[in-house]
């Protein structure tokens, strides 16, 4: 018996904000957006993809945004989604360093944390 990877992370947004979830997760971040299978998809929230990687958003009523807990997300060119966020108005954030790596956080549309993670260049 093992783990084998991680299929998906969910994440909780507030009821009704579908739109601001694909704004930012398929439109600045480039995710693809998932079909939720009908049985599901009746209670609000969208799903989204980079790869076999998946971030799902589900609508929490009593909503409160994850400041602290976080998924850190592995990308290519940091500084490209560094630049992309700015211009999309969310404000990328530096934090202490993390050996072996470049990572910055910034809040989704609803204040959720995520990380964006690149391997450090060896020298």
């Amino acid at each position: 018996m093992k783990i084998v990877g991680i299929d998906h992370v969910q994440l909780a947004m507030p009821r009704g904000r579908e739109n601001d979830a694909r704004a930012f997760y398929r439109d600045v971040l480039g995710m693809a957006e998932l079909p939720k299978p009908a049985n599901l998809a009746a209670r609000g929230g969208v799903w989204f993809a980079a790869g076999d990687r998946q971030v799902h958003l589900g609508v929490e009523d009593d909503f409160r945004p994850a400041r602290k807990a976080h998924p850190a997300l592995r990308v290519e060119n940091l500084d490209g989604f560094r630049n992309r966020l700015a211009e999309a108005g969310h404000t990328p954030r530096d934090d202490e360093p993390l050996p072996g790596y470049r990572r910055i956080y910034v809040s989704d549309p609803f204040g959720n944390r995520l990380e964006f993670i690149e391997p450090a260049a060896s020298t």
